[in-house]
């Protein structure tokens, strides 16, 4: 498998796998995102964004 490495645009360090708390509808959601170790940015991929976030989304809008 070739992973590309994921780098912080601003601290030029690489992102590192960590639980990142979500709000949502007054809700809180814990999921591994990776994020600067340095500056806390995290990177949400399209596919997450796409896919388990807006399933996540519709679930807390239909309640």
């Amino acid at each position: 498998m070739n992973e590309k490495k994921l780098i912080c645009h601003k601290c030029r360090e690489p992102l590192c796998l960590s639980d990142v708390s979500f709000f949502y509808m007054g809700h809180k959601l814990k999921h591994p995102i990776p994020s600067c170790p340095v500056c806390g940015q995290v990177y949400i991929s399209p596919e997450l964004a796409a896919g388990k976030i807006r399933e996540v989304e519709k679930e807390m809008e239909d309640k």
